[in-house]
C-alpha cells in the first residue's frame, strides 16, 4: 500500500548545491514527488517540527541550523509517496549521525557534525508513518499536495490575509 513520507532537503545542503544530487539519489526509490516547495522556515514552524527534541542541549542550535542562521534562509521540502515510501527513503539517507552513516548513503557522502555538535546532515526524513503525517501536515497545506493522502474538510474562510498578485 502507498505512504507518503516528508523530505526536507536542509539549508546546508542547497548552501552546498547539493539539491540534483540527493534528488538523483531519492530517485533511486522509484518513489512519486506528489508536493515540493522551496521554504523559509519561521522559527515556530521549525521548533514545531522538532518538538520532541525540545529538551535535547543542542535545540536551540538545531533550530538556528533548520531556520538558516549558519547557511541559506531556505529548504526544500518535498513529499514522497509510494510502497514503503518510508523505510526507502530513510535507507537512501543513512544514519543520522553523518559519521555513523554508510558512506553511500546521502548523510555519508555529504553530512558532517559541526564543532558545536550540530549534525548538519543535508537531509530530513520522517521515521515513521505517524511522524510522516505529523510533519507533512506541518510542512503543506492540502492544496499543495497532488494527491489525496489524508483526510480533509471544506471550510469557508473569508477573514485571513493573503498577499496577492499585482
Amino acid at each position: 500500500m502507498p505512504e507518503p513520507t516528508l523530505v526536507l532537503i536542509k539549508p546546508d545542503g542547497l548552501k552546498k548545491s547539493l539539491t540534483g544530487n540527493v534528488l538523483a539519489r531519492l530517485s533511486e526509490t522509484k518513489l512519486d514527488i506528489i508536493a515540493a516547495k522551496i521554504v523559509r522556515v519561521p522559527r515556530e514552524l521549525a521548533e514545531e517540527h522538532y518538538c520532541h527534541m525540545k529538551e535535547k542541549p543542542f535545540f536551540d542550535e538545531l533550530i538556528r541550523y533548520i531556520v538558516g542562521e549558519f547557511h541559506k534562509r531556505k529548504v526544500m521540502a518535498m513529499v514522497y509517496y509510494g510502497p514503503g515510501a518510508i523505510n526507502k527513503v530513510k535507507e537512501i539517507c543513512g544514519a543520522t549521525n553523518p559519521e555513523e552513516a554508510d558512506p553511500v548513503s546521502i548523510r555519508g557522502a555529504y553530512g558532517r557534525i559541526t564543532t558545536k555538535g550540530v549534525y548538519e546532515n543535508v537531509i530530513h526524513a520522517s521515521a515513521t508513518k505517524e511522524e510522516a503525517e505529523r510533519e507533512i501536515k506541518l510542512w503543506f497545506e492540502p492544496d499543495e499536495i497532488i494527491e489525496d493522502i489524508y483526510k480533509t474538510k471544506e471550510e469557508h474562510v473569508t477573514s485571513c490575509k493573503k498577499r496577492i498578485w499585482e
